[in-house]
């Protein structure tokens, strides 16, 4: 059965387990595609790749919730009648 890689590195498990950041690095900052017996297992991810993923997941849902918002009415209110609502953490 075809299977799709959706990356443009691919390693072994041998190898991740030989040299797991040289195989991380093989990458270049992309995912790398781990096999076993020629079929991805997973994907492999720097660190700072990791942490740009999960800003771009944290975007994607504030950008869900100010369009869920959007067409709300708007209310005024003057800026120290909003200080005093405002509740101590």
């Amino acid at each position: 059965m075809p299977t799709t890689i959706l990356a443009e590195t691919a390693a072994g498990l041998a190898e991740l387990k030989n040299d797991p950041l040289a195989t991380v690095a093989s990458g270049d900052g992309f995912p790398v595609t781990i096999l076993d017996h020629n079929e991805p297992a997973f994907y492999c991810i720097s660190a700072k790749a990791y942490e740009i993923l999960l800003d771009k997941l944290e975007d994607a849902e504030l950008a869900a919730i100010v369009e869920s918002r959007q067409h709300q009415p708007e209310t005024d209110m003057a800026w120290d009648r909003l200080a005093k609502q405002k509740k101590p953490c």
